[in-house]
């Protein structure tokens, strides 16, 4: 589809004669929230896992803007617009929430020696241009007053913001959320996904999220995406996937344990 931001063609992963993933195909169009649902053991970080680069295909393409991305390498996929989290989140706890942050960034000012000794203005304005920009979003996710916290003193539930957070500081096209609601009390998770609504609406952000959340997936999501022992077995609006006896089948008939 000539709106599809992510394109996944007929990708299959194999693990020891295991085969996580088989044949998937689906696309994830522009400015969309689509939820990647299924069983344990579905295949659903696999795929997640197939998409950011950490693992690659034995078969298939991956396309990121009609550009394929199978074969490149995780740092690569992200320049080129694509952010990841965790079902764990992963933070720098020894540092503040605002370092954290300025890690993120992809305009570092201070990489190079040479290059910080020729452009120290321009370094200093960079980094102050930088500054701003994660203070802004800090408090967009409501941590502002977290700044100069250290990260591993943040509860769980202000990790996931964090972490949310700090990807966004990468500028991404699409954004891979794997069970943003796991381990999160309710009020944070929703202040999280009521975020994820605002950055798609104001700024065409695209989501694809993985949850087991079924109320989340029915209310939060446009098009839902279901996988059972590594195949997509339905594609639909929220609606259309709940009534589909396919998805009753593999969430009630074990299928996808």
């Amino acid at each position: 589809m000539s709106d599809a931001i992510l394109s996944v063609e007929g990708v299959s992963k194999t693990f020891g004669g295991l085969r996580a993933v088989e044949l998937a195909r689906f696309t994830v169009n522009a400015g969309s929230i689509t939820a990647l649902i299924g069983p344990n053991g579905a295949g659903k970080t696999t795929l997640f896992d197939l998409i950011s680069g950490l693992t690659k295909p034995d078969q298939g393409a991956i396309r990121l803007q009609g550009r394929r991305i199978d074969g490149l390498q995780p740092h690569t996929i992200a320049q080129l617009g694509l952010a990841r989290t965790f079902q764990l989140t992963r933070v720098f706890a020894g540092l503040d929430v605002l370092d954290n942050m300025l890690l993120a960034n992809p305009k570092q000012p201070r990489e190079h020696l040479i290059g910080l000794l020729a452009r120290a203005r321009e370094g200093h304005d960079a980094e102050r241009t930088a500054r701003a920009r994660a203070l802004e979003l800090l408090q967009v996710f409501g941590l502002e007053d977290k700044a100069h916290d250290y990260a591993g003193n943040l509860s769980g539930g202000q990790r996931k913001l964090l972490e949310a957070a700090r990807i966004l500081m990468t500028e991404p096209k699409i954004v891979l959320l794997d069970e943003p609601m796991a381990g999160v009390n309710p009020t944070l998770g929703h202040r999280l996904l009521n975020h994820i609504e605002t950055l798609r609406r104001e700024r065409g952000i695209t989501f694809l999220f993985v949850e087991h959340d079924m109320d989340v997936v029915m209310r939060r999501a446009d098009r839902v995406i279901v996988m059972a022992q590594g195949s997509v077995i339905a594609d639909g609006t929220p609606d259309a996937v709940r009534a589909d006896p396919r998805v009753i089948d593999a969430y009630l008939g074990g299928t996808g344990a």
